[in-house]
């Protein structure tokens, strides 16, 4: 059986991750708290981010820009996207 946890993005519970994303206490919480789901879609806005913005993820201040995206993501909060993305659904 698969490990669900509450998940922030979604409020509600849903399956978990297979171990931490990151090391450290932010990895443990992001076990703890987010979804595969959430965080499959959050590593799919990563990847447009750093391409269509040019991050080098060797600078700091671009692994900082990215950070402060995927918090606000997880938390249901406007974040940048990339200008020419537009939703499945949508099309």
């Amino acid at each position: 059986m698969s490990r669900t946890v509450f998940c922030r993005k979604y409020q509600k519970e849903m399956e978990g991750l297979d171990f931490p994303p990151m090391p450290g206490a932010k990895g443990q919480e992001l076990y703890d708290s987010v979804s595969k789901q959430a965080w499959q879609e959050w590593q799919n806005q990563q990847t447009m981010l750093i391409n269509e913005k040019h991050l080098n993820m060797m600078d700091p201040f671009a692994r900082k820009y990215l950070k402060a995206q995927m918090e606000k993501f997880l938390d249901n909060e406007p974040f940048e996207q990339a200008e020419g993305f537009v939703p499945p659904e949508e099309q």
